[in-house]
């Protein structure tokens, strides 16, 4: 029997204010993009602006995603942010100012309720999937919680790691592929997998540009690398395989980016590349 990419039976619905963006309904897919993490604030307003335009535009719901320290660099001399207090102000302005909604990440229980204060849905970083005190500190804010799947886990590992959302009286969950470890230095995606992860009844996310890093691949061996020309393929493939959503960085001038900029897509690049997704999505309404 042919795979058919079905609505959800339980939809991950978030409403605030005038927004309201639903996963896993088959009416469209939702997209996470913005900057790595705040290296001014100025440089995530302008991305931000650019992203609403061309998202408004087309008619993709949209999520600013930004985040405000990188705690698990390979380096302890790479840019980690402005730290903590910094970084929550210019959030809460940014996402005032530009009348978004907002993802952002949490590494300790400790920043989980500072955070839930300005994002609307909060992320589980990939190496920190298998955390049961944050994963339940996280849930326990009712907030829409986004899964990165480990590098080291199969799909149907997510099963227990979501189950300890469920537990602690959260449903809102949102599964996310982002690579899975093959040797050194390289990523690889497997697409069955999201179909697998899928069948658990949560929506599911591809991050494609994480999933196109070489993780300590960089000139020195201190940070990462990457295959940014990756990100359009995979962005086509995933959707053609039927994913509720899609999680980018872009950034507008990646060769300057002081973190992640080889897995960042241009900023000039996001029109182009969502016209080519819409047309793949509307093979799924036919």
């Amino acid at each position: 029997m042919l795979h058919q990419f079905n609505p959800l039976e339980r939809p991950v619905e978030l409403k605030s204010g005038s927004h309201h963006i639903t996963w896993g309904d088959g009416k469209n897919f939702v997209l996470f993009a913005g900057p790595d993490i705040i290296e001014d604030e100025g440089l995530v307003m302008e991305t931000g602006k650019e992203m609403k335009r061309v998202t408004q535009e087309m008619g993709i719901p949209w999520i600013l995603k930004c985040s405000y320290d990188k705690a698990n660099r390979q380096s302890a001399k790479s840019f980690r942010g402005p730290g903590v207090s910094s970084a929550l102000k210019s959030l809460q302005k940014i996402k005032s100012d530009l009348g978004c909604l907002l993802l952002t990440d949490v590494h300790e229980t400790s920043q989980v309720q500072i955070m839930a204060e300005v994002a609307d849905v909060i992320q589980i970083p990939a190496f920190l999937s298998r955390q049961t005190d944050l994963m339940i500190a996280a849930a326990k804010t009712g907030k829409v919680i986004h899964i990165k799947k480990g590098q080291f886990l199969a799909p149907w590992d997510m099963k227990a790691i979501a189950q300890k959302a469920v537990d602690a009286g959260n449903s809102k969950l949102l599964l996310c592929e982002r690579g899975t470890t093959f040797g050194y230095n390289r990523l690889i995606n497997d697409m069955t997998g999201l179909v697998e992860m899928r069948q658990f009844g949560f929506p599911v996310i591809m991050d494609v540009t994480h999933s196109t890093q070489l993780p300590g691949a960089g000139a020195t061996g201190e940070t990462s690398g990457g295959r940014s020309n990756m990100i359009a393929p995979l962005a086509r493939a995933a959707l053609a395989v039927g994913v509720d959503g899609l999680f980018l960085e872009a950034h507008p001038n990646p060769d300057q980016a002081l973190c992640d900029g080889p897995t960042s897509l241009p900023l000039k690049d996001l029109g182009p590349l969502l016209k080519q997704l819409q047309a793949v999505w509307k093979v799924h309404q036919k």
